[in-house]
C-alpha cells in the first residue's frame, strides 16, 4: 500500500507545495488540528520550506489564520474566509459529542444565552481578552465560570461564532469577536458548505475512505456519502479491495534518495485518518501504539520511528526512537529533517 502513501504525501504538500503562505495550508487542508499550538506551527511549516516559525506566528497574531473548536471538538486552525460557514456545519454534531458535559454541568441554552451576550460586551470594539479575564466578566453577571466549566462555555462561544482567537500576549492566548477578526466570513448553504469541506477533504488528504473523512470531521456517515454525491471532482478507486476517494490522480515523481519527515503529534498526516494501515505496518503498530498522539519519524511515508524534542533558549535536542535500524541513507535523511526543524526554529539541533 505503498503507493497510498505517496499520493497522501503529494495531496498533504509533504512531498512539495506550491503554497507559500499559512493561510494558503490551511485552506488547502480545510482545517488543521491545533491543540498543541507550537506543533500545529510546525505541522504548517513543513508544508511551507524556508518559512519560520515567526512568520507563522504572525500570520496568527494579524488573524491571517484563526484558532477555534470546530471539529471532533478540539481546536483547529481554520481561515477567516471558511471559519463561519465550516462553524455552521459542524458545529451540531460537536454539541452531540458535548451534551453530556453540558449537561453535567448544569449548562442550558438559556446560560449559553447570558454567557454569549456577557462576552460579546466584554469584547466589542477591537478589545482581545485572555479566559481567565473572561471568566471575570462572566463572574460579573452571575455565571460560574471556572476549570470545564469555562471550558464550555468558551467552546459554546466559539461554535456559536461569536469569538474565535485574537492574538497571544506573551505566551497566552485570547479571545476576540469572531464578526470583528473576519468581518469577510461568508455564509454557505449547508449542501454547499458540505460539498466544499468534502471536496477540500478528499484533494488534501486523499486516498481516504468514507470513515476517514467521517472521523475527520465529526459528520455522520449519511453526510458523508451526500457530501460525496455533491462534490463535483472525487473520484472514487478501489485499492486492495477497499473504495478510496480523492481528486484527480497525481502524477507522483519517486525521490531517489529516502525522504524522511518528523511529523509533530497530530499532524493531519496521522491525525486525518481513522485508519493508519497504509502508512504504518503492522509489524510497528504496538510501537507506535497511538500515532495520533505523538511525534513520529515518517520515511518515505510510513511510520518508522518515533521523535521528541526539548528545547531551550540556545539549541533544539532530538531524541529518535527508531521502530527498527536504519540505513545510512535513512540516517542522513533524518538528518536532514532534524536540521530543517532547528531552521524553522531558527536555533541549532542537537540529535540524541
Amino acid at each position: 500500500m505503498i503507493h497510498i502513501a505517496a499520493q497522501r504525501l503529494h495531496n498533504q504538500q509533504l512531498a512539495q507545495t506550491s503554497l507559500q503562505t499559512p493561510s494558503e495550508v490551511v485552506a488547502w487542508l480545510g482545517a488543521v488540528q491545533a491543540q498543541e499550538y507550537s506543533y500545529a506551527k510546525w505541522a504548517l511549516g513543513l508544508r511551507l520550506p524556508g518559512v519560520g516559525d515567526a512568520a507563522i506566528e504572525q500570520a496568527f497574531t494579524d488573524g491571517a489564520i484563526l484558532r477555534t473548536h470546530v471539529m471532533r471538538p478540539t481546536w483547529h486552525f481554520v481561515t477567516p474566509a471558511d471559519i463561519r460557514w465550516m462553524l455552521e456545519l459542524t458545529a451540531p454534531s460537536v454539541h452531540g459529542v458535548s451534551a453530556y458535559m453540558y449537561r453535567k454541568l448544569e449548562l442550558d441554552d438559556a446560560l449559553f444565552l447570558q454567557s454569549n451576550t456577557a462576552i460579546a460586551k466584554a469584547l466589542e470594539g477591537g478589545v482581545q481578552h485572555t479566559r481567565a479575564e473572561l471568566a471575570l466578566e462572566l463572574k460579573r453577571v452571575g455565571i460560574l465560570a471556572e476549570g470545564i466549566r469555562l471550558g464550555c462555555i468558551m467552546q459554546r462561544a466559539e461554535l456559536d461564532a461569536i469569538v474565535c482567537s485574537g492574538g497571544r500576549r506573551g505566551k497566552q492566548f485570547t479571545y476576540a469577536l469572531l464578526d470583528e477578526r473576519a468581518p469577510q466570513a461568508k455564509r454557505l448553504p449547508r449542501d454547499e458548505a458540505l460539498a466544499e469541506l468534502t471536496q477540500r477533504y478528499f484533494t488534501s488528504h486523499g486516498p481516504a475512505t468514507i470513515h476517514d473523512f467521517a472521523w475527520w470531521s465529526g459528520l455522520s456517515i449519511a453526510d458523508v456519502k451526500l457530501g460525496l454525491a455533491l462534490a463535483t471532482d472525487v473520484i472514487q478507486t478501489l485499492i486492495g479491495g477497499t473504495s478510496y476517494w480523492q481528486a484527480a490522480l497525481p502524477t507522483i515523481i519517486q525521490p531517489t534518495l529516502p525522504t524522511a519527515l518528523l511529523l509533530p503529534p497530530y499532524d493531519e498526516y496521522t491525525v486525518g485518518y481513522r485508519n493508519h494501515s497504509a502508512i504504518l505496518a503492522a509489524e510497528y503498530a504496538q510501537q507506535a501504539q497511538y500515532p495520533i498522539f505523538s511525534g513520529v519519524t515518517v520515511i518515505d511515508g510510513q511510520i518508522v520511528g518515533a521523535w521528541r524534542r526539548t528545547s531551550n533558549t540556545k539549541t533544539v535536542v532530538i531524541e529518535s526512537t527508531p521502530f527498527r535500524p536504519f540505513s545510512a541513507a535513512e540516517q542522513n535523511a533524518f538528518a536532514r529533517a532534524a536540521a530543517q526543524l532547528g531552521l524553522f526554529l531558527g536555533l541549532p539541533v542537537v540529535l540524541s
